[in-house]
């Protein structure tokens, strides 16, 4: 699709007057947009750049076919962030919309114009509810703060296990001198290792070990600075935005940055502890049929937030008394280890809920 994509609506058909759906199919670089009436009309589809002047087009050319008040959008936390926040910035309430399921696909085929009148027609049918995140605030700022940490945690492990790994192969003499060195001390010594401390070039082999142990040492040392740095940003940033929420016991500033990039900017997008309960993933799912009625665990929403709440739990159960006097009362009533658990990340999940959005009324700071 490019941007000399030309409308589907004549340019002599009468302006719409009244309100539209606005539905927009998102990539790295062309938006496919699509106006549909409310009774589900296909008004016109027209592409633009994914440029903040492509953004004034979009929403100038979809106007001019009624009022845009509703807008579904594909991928509102990746391609589409750009446009989301300008669309709320402009009054235009934004729905998440996921992709078409495969039989719909199946059945219509797959085109930009189809999944950007699909998208308004989600937002039109109440099928697409998710608010989106509006990525203007400090949370938005958390999450790219966790990013980076997250990306450092990731390489620091993984440089962690070959330094390890070239330990076990190292001469044996190296080896016995470094094994009972504990991991702070082992990084710093293998860090301080030269080329000098190899035995000359009639050991190469011996040389590559040294440096080697060096590099991965040094970039052990280099990421753990940049997670310290970044742990400390994002403690700085709960304790000012959202101090409450490092009140109970058990939540600590890395799950608690995490339940509130779950939460995004604009908490209020959730009008229920249900819906930010299964957000995370922690809200029973009805599984039933004829006269059997059960519910099964909800396998969905925001893993990171599911294990956020987790970590609480288990916190919890080691270092609370009141909590653990729950999980004995559960216990002799006959419910089982995972059951106690699924109940307390509720409880846990309803907490936080309440917090964030308390603090969300205050004026900002």
């Amino acid at each position: 699709m490019t941007t000399r994509q030309r409308s589907t609506s004549s340019s002599t058909d009468p302006p719409v007057r009244g309100e539209v759906v606005l539905g927009v199919d998102t990539h790295g670089e062309v938006h496919v947009a699509a106006v549909v009436s409310p009774l589900g009309k296909v008004l016109g589809t027209e592409s633009f750049p994914a440029t903040a002047a492509g953004y004034r087009r979009l929403l100038v050319w979809a106007r001019k076919r009624g009022t845009v008040r509703r807008a579904g959008v594909e991928g509102t936390g990746t391609f589409g962030a750009g446009l989301s926040r300008y669309l709320l910035a402009q009054h235009v309430q934004v729905y998440e919309v996921n992709r078409p399921d495969r039989t719909a696909r199946r059945l219509l085929g797959k085109s930009d114009p189809l999944d950007a009148q699909a998208a308004a027609r989600a937002v039109l049918s109440g099928r697409a509810k998710a608010r989106a995140k509006t990525g203007d605030g400090p949370v938005h700022s958390a999450r790219m703060f966790k990013l980076a940490k997250d990306s450092a945690v990731k390489a620091r492990t993984q440089a962690i296990n070959q330094l390890k790994a070239v330990l076990v192969i190292a001469d044996p003499a190296l080896r016995e001198r470094l094994s009972t060195l504990g991991n702070r001390e082992l990084f710093r010594t293998c860090a301080r290792l030269t080329l000098d401390d190899g035995e000359g070039d009639e050991d190469a082999v011996a040389q590559a070990t040294h440096i080697t142990l060096s590099l991965l040492a040094q970039r052990i040392e280099q990421l753990t600075g940049q997670i310290d740095e970044l742990n400390q940003r994002l403690t700085r940033l709960v304790e000012r935005h959202t101090p409450q929420l490092l009140i109970p016991v058990g939540i600590g500033p890395d799950s608690a940055v995490t339940l509130l990039i779950t939460m995004g900017d604009n908490p209020e997008r959730l009008k229920t502890e249900a819906s930010f309960a299964a957000l995370c993933g922690v809200s029973p799912v009805e599984y039933s049929s004829g006269r059997r009625s059960s519910r099964r665990l909800n396998h969905g929403g925001d893993r990171q937030a599911n294990a956020a709440l987790h970590r609480i739990v288990f916190t919890r159960l080691r270092v609370d008394p009141r909590t653990q006097a729950y999980y004995e009362r559960r216990t002799q009533e006959g419910k089982t280890r995972r059951e106690i658990i699924r109940c307390l990340k509720r409880y846990a999940a309803r907490e936080v809920f309440n917090l964030v959005r308390t603090v969300s009324t205050d004026p900002p700071l």
